[in-house]
């Protein structure tokens, strides 16, 4: 991370801490994406009426579960004990006031080009230490690590690290936190956590309920994220603005309706002021006034997920659609997204099934395929990549693939997943992003190629902390911008929290 995103992020810091002593309400630190077992725990009891929150925007903050489960209810439904007991596990660690430290180790024999919901190594090698407090009114997290041949050429990171304030029911931030914003557990095609997290200030609800107007119920409960930050120096624009917006609610119980947008303008030799963003609000960005005034490049997305009770199980259907234009005010050029998400318990253990289907070739689905437009730009040629990989899905743009998958959760708390996913890579044979970095390892497909890729997981304690297991096998060797990477995949991290 170079001196300047710091320096930025430094600014909303110092803002923060004067923001603490006006603020009234207690900070809440939050569950981030990552752990696919809170996911489940948290899907399945929104799913069966247990908890009126919005479920497909990450972080979830701890105070959605705190202050949204249906305590009375849930005495009624034995199948959510699995479920209730983790999270309850999980908020009397991570949710109340004090410090907490936790340091871990990591290394894989090659750092994963499909990266999902669930948190895979990085790197070759990594060391790091989060440290983290919580006070009534604000909170922190240093998370200092050193990692060994990084594909980004950044031994030293702060990843994960932020500083964050409560002002009423808001939650004011600055740091490096990773995001997911969807319903898909193997992509998000606007935001996901495939990329390193971005250097940021932001501010979101803390506690997402109804609103108490009455004229406004029909929303439901609703959650506003809203992020700043900068992006790295060597691109083609360098230091070019992102800004991201999320606007989820839940006007009916079950069905959770995400509305989101990503602006990348500014940086060096363009337009930074308020009217640049302004255009770019209101649409004026499509080359209506000719490509040299375009002030910049956007995606917006739509996603929709139902979820319900069936039987002593849950069940869910969602869709994302994300276009990279726009027309009469709604996403054009657009790429989708397509699962259904299912429970079980078998032998007396909680399992979570998906089946999702991905397509990043713009209108190739109810249209007329254009390549090279998604996660492209022709001004910001380096794309919608964030130090060599897509800030959207692992896939890239061009691509479609297929992915069905398990998790199951043992009573011990340790859990096994399996997943395979039939995938076909740029499409069209070009490379439509321009790599400038040649330290940078760039996750682009070089050219057309279909893969099978099986993947397995295991996660468990181990000497007072938890180990988590990776392999995942590839039918042939991937070609990228940045290189071939081999067919197998072995990683290994341990954690230990003090």
């Amino acid at each position: 991370m170079t001196s300047k995103h710091w320096t930025l992020v430094g600014g909303a810091v110092a803002c923060l801490i004067v923001l603490t002593f006006a603020s009234a309400a207690t900070a809440a630190p939050w569950i981030e994406p990552g752990d696919p077992r809170a996911r489940f725990a948290i899907q399945k009891l929104a799913d069966r009426g247990h908890l009126d929150r919005v479920a497909t925007t990450w972080p979830v903050s701890w105070a959605n579960v705190y202050g949204g489960v249906d305590q009375s209810s849930l005495a009624r439904d034995e199948s959510v004990n699995g479920a209730n007991a983790y999270l309850r596990f999980e908020m009397e660690r991570n949710a109340t006031p004090g410090f907490r430290a936790e340091a871990a180790i990591s290394g894989t024999t090659e750092p994963a080009f499909l990266r999902s919901f669930a948190a895979k190594s990085e790197h070759k090698g990594e060391l790091g230490l989060d440290l983290q407090w919580q006070g009534r009114y604000w909170a922190f997290g240093l998370s200092p690590s050193a990692a060994a041949n990084p594909e980004d050429d950044d031994t030293l990171r702060f990843d994960g690290s932020y500083l964050a304030a409560t002002v009423n029911n808001w939650v004011v931030g600055a740091g490096a936190i990773d995001r997911w914003w969807g319903p898909g557990w193997q992509h998000s095609l606007i935001l996901s956590n495939n990329a390193r997290p971005l250097p940021a200030v932001w501010l979101n609800r803390n506690e997402t309920a109804a609103p108490e107007t009455q004229w406004l119920q029909w929303v439901g409960p609703w959650q506003f994220s809203v992020f700043a930050g900068q992006l790295e120096s060597d691109r083609v624009v360098p230091d070019a603005k992102l800004v991201g917006m999320r606007f989820a609610f839940r006007p009916l119980e079950g069905l959770d309706i995400g509305l989101s947008r990503m602006l990348m303008f500014g940086g060096e030799g363009r337009p930074e002021n308020f009217s640049t963003l302004w255009d770019m609000l209101i649409g004026r960005d499509n080359s209506q006034g000719g490509a040299a005034n375009d002030p910049g490049n956007q995606l917006g997305s739509v996603d929709v997920r139902y979820g319900f009770a069936l039987g002593d199980q849950s069940m869910g259907l969602y869709t994302q659609m994300m276009g990279e234009d726009e027309a009469g005010a709604f996403p054009a050029r657009k790429s989708w997204l397509f699962g259904t998400d299912w429970t079980s318990a078998f032998f007396a253990q909680d399992q979570q099934w998906y089946l999702e289907y991905a397509n990043t070739l713009a209108d190739d689905i109810l249209g007329d395929p254009m390549p090279n437009i998604t996660y492209d730009h022709f001004r910001y040629q380096t794309g919608y990549h964030y130090y060599g990989r897509s800030m959207g899905a692992s896939i890239d743009g061009d691509a479609e693939a297929l992915t069905f998958g398990v998790f199951n959760f043992f009573p011990d708390g340790s859990n096994l997943g399996v997943n395979i996913t039939a995938a076909r890579l740029n499409k069209d044979g070009a490379v439509g992003a321009n790599v400038t970095d040649a330290d940078v390892f760039a996750y682009l497909p070089k050219r057309d190629q279909n893969i099978a890729v099986l993947e397995s997981s295991y996660g468990t304690q181990v000497f007072e902390g938890w180990l988590d297991l990776n392999a995942s096998y590839t039918n042939k060797k991937l070609q990228f911008v940045g290189g071939e990477k081999g067919q197998w995949a072995l990683s290994a991290s341990w954690r230990y929290r003090f």
